[in-house]
């Protein structure tokens, strides 16, 4: 099928079409942050479940120690207090919190809305591909966003909240820390699950190979291995293995991409 029907709408008809988007995309933002907003106890249980000694990671560690005989990875007890030092701060972290869990739920809308918008510019097969690859990002994406709140920044948070260089230095964490600290990682490791689909496009470009990547993949495996020590700041080799795992699984499979890629 040709691209005949995007190109009989004029510019200022495509513009037009492309402002009604924006508008359903803002009120769909604005409408899902808004009932966040209203319900604010209920989004900051979510948001606060990580920094509970109870949470699911913990208490699967110590099932795991007792079943291994190996209580030093069972975090236990610990408590961290969390502080407001700035008279709007509570006020605004309320307000973001709420816009950030809007633009993180909407965004298969945001992107259905796009695609929707740009789709008829493209052919059958250009448009069956877009969808496949949209759909890959998504789910790499949020994969890493749930392998961060599930057990990286719990784990993170654990290790440096409860670090002391003496007894006489409190730990009280900052509202803004914790939040700014749980969102950077959350992106930082929906990002990096993204390897396959940067692998896909360098791939395309021609700068990568199977046999490349082959070829460095001990390489890899180092680099991992520091990007996942740098993520988890922790003293175990147990959680830089948890967290370096999926990453290099993720490499393996940007081989197989880069594979069917070359071969097509």
């Amino acid at each position: 099928m040709s691209k005949g029907a995007s190109q009989a709408m004029t510019f200022w008809e495509h513009v037009e079409v492309l402002r009604k988007i924006v508008f359903c995309i803002i009120g769909a933002i604005v409408g899902v942050s808004a009932v966040a907003f209203f319900f604010k106890e209920q989004l900051f249980d979510i948001v606060f479940a990580p920094h509970d000694s109870d949470f699911i990671i913990y208490r699967l560690f110590c099932r795991l120690a007792e079943a291994l005989n190996m209580p030093s990875i069972c975090p236990g007890e610990f408590h961290v207090d969390l502080i407001n030092t700035e008279l709007t701060s509570q006020f605004m972290t309320h307000l973001s919190v709420s816009i950030y869990f809007g633009v993180l739920s909407t965004s298969p809308y945001i992107v259905y809305k796009l695609f929707g918008f740009i789709s008829p510019a493209l052919y059958d097969n250009e448009r069956r591909y877009s969808f496949i690859l949209i759909f890959c990002s998504f789910l790499l994406f949020f994969s890493g966003v749930l392998l961060n709140y599930f057990v990286i920044f719990p784990l993170s948070f654990r290790f440096l909240g409860t670090y002391q260089v003496s007894d006489f230095v409190v730990n009280q964490i900052t509202l803004s820390s914790y939040i700014s600290t749980l969102v950077m990682l959350s992106l930082l490791l929906g990002i990096v699950f993204e390897i396959p689909v940067l692998a896909f496009f360098l791939a395309k470009l021609g700068l990568i190979s199977k046999e490349m990547l082959r070829r460095y993949r001990r390489h890899a495996f180092v680099v991992i291995c520091i990007i996942a020590a740098i993520i988890t700041p922790t003293a175990d080799i147990f959680t830089l293995l948890l967290v370096a795992c999926p990453i290099f699984i993720l490499y393996e499979l940007s081989i197989l991409v880069v594979g069917r890629v070359n071969k097509g």
